[in-house]
């Protein structure tokens, strides 16, 4: 493999051209190298080597390395499996699967090419987070005996995918999976989840606009985690140890993007320079398919996310 890694883009919409393409270009041993898009003029803007006219076109040229996928959620399987078979190795945009069974079938694949998958769950490079989760694991605030968190907005979404059940749309999916991520984070990919009590509002398209699930974890810490299109911006993420209690400061717990950033852990306050955890997950994801050198948090994790969303969809629930 070359000095840098070849990516190939299938879609070129906000994430990916706001974020994805700026952290390529900006990422040690990583290059933009191709972009497919129903947009030709759009794939032009994120500035890669070669565009493509079709997604399979961009999997069939045999110089692109690795592939990001922002698709529409019920278009991650088909996609990542193409992509697997083709020899390519794959970062796809969270969530990986609409089910966990989806999950479970693209890493099956991932596994028989021998090639790596990773679920862009960006906020999981970012240094803040990666110091809350091993403050909250290592015993350094006691045993955890609570976790509250919360990610909801009032975004405009019509004419959006993420309002459509039949393309895998939804709150819960949408902004749960991160609080699922930081469950996983703290307590393994083993982790056990009793759900207690699950309360959702169903909007006009069929799709759920507001979920708040409330759970025990491993038998002795509690959890609840809120995900909405609904209520006013709101991003939460505390720990109630024994000893201690951890808060993440200002307002983006799970989306701070090249901006100072902090954590209080009880009377302390621990301070982090301005970030591009795009930037962070590229660089891992790279040296990660080049040599193994990079960090990636295990598929066995993105499962377990996709177990616990699938329990909570499926809870018994009251409106």
């Amino acid at each position: 493999m070359p000095l840098d890694v070849n990516w190939g883009f299938l879609g070129a919409g906000y994430v990916a051209s706001r974020a994805m393409a700026p952290a390529v270009h900006n990422a040690d041993g990583a290059r933009l190298y191709s972009v497919a898009s129903r947009d030709a003029t759009r794939s032009e803007s994120l500035e890669p080597s070669r565009i493509h006219q079709s997604y399979a076109d961009l999997l069939d040229d045999d110089d692109v390395d690795a592939v990001y996928i922002s698709l529409a959620n019920h278009q991650h399987m088909e996609w990542v499996v193409r992509a697997l078979k083709a020899g390519k190795h794959v970062l796809c945009e969270k969530p990986l699967g609409i089910t966990a069974s989806d999950v479970e079938h693209m890493h099956a694949t991932a596994t028989e090419m021998s090639r790596t998958l990773i679920e862009a769950t960006w906020v999981r490079w970012h240094p803040r987070f990666q110091r809350f989760a091993y403050l909250s694991s290592s015993g350094a605030l006691g045993d955890v005996e609570h976790i509250e968190s919360a990610f909801t907005s009032t975004a405009e979404l019509s004419d959006n995918y993420r309002l459509h059940p039949e393309m895998g749309g939804g709150a819960l999916l949408d902004v749960g999976c991160y609080q699922a991520h930081v469950w996983v984070a703290i307590f393994g990919q083993d982790v056990a989840v009793s759900l207690h009590d699950v309360t959702r509002e169903i909007g006009t398209t069929g799709v759920d606009i507001t979920t708040r699930a409330e759970a025990s974890l491993n038998s002795y810490a509690t959890a609840t985690q809120l995900s909405s299109f609904q209520l006013p911006p709101s991003q939460i993420l505390m720990v109630q140890g024994t000893e201690n209690t951890m808060h993440m400061l200002q307002s983006e717990a799970f989306t701070s993007w090249r901006e100072q950033s902090s954590l209080r852990i009880g009377d302390l306050e621990e301070t982090f320079e301005p970030v591009d955890a795009f930037v962070e997950m590229v660089k891992n994801v790279s040296a990660t398919i080049k040599d193994g050198s990079g960090w990636v948090f295990p598929h066995q994790e993105t499962l377990r996310v996709a177990q616990i969303i699938d329990s909570i969809s499926a809870h018994p629930t009251h409106s």
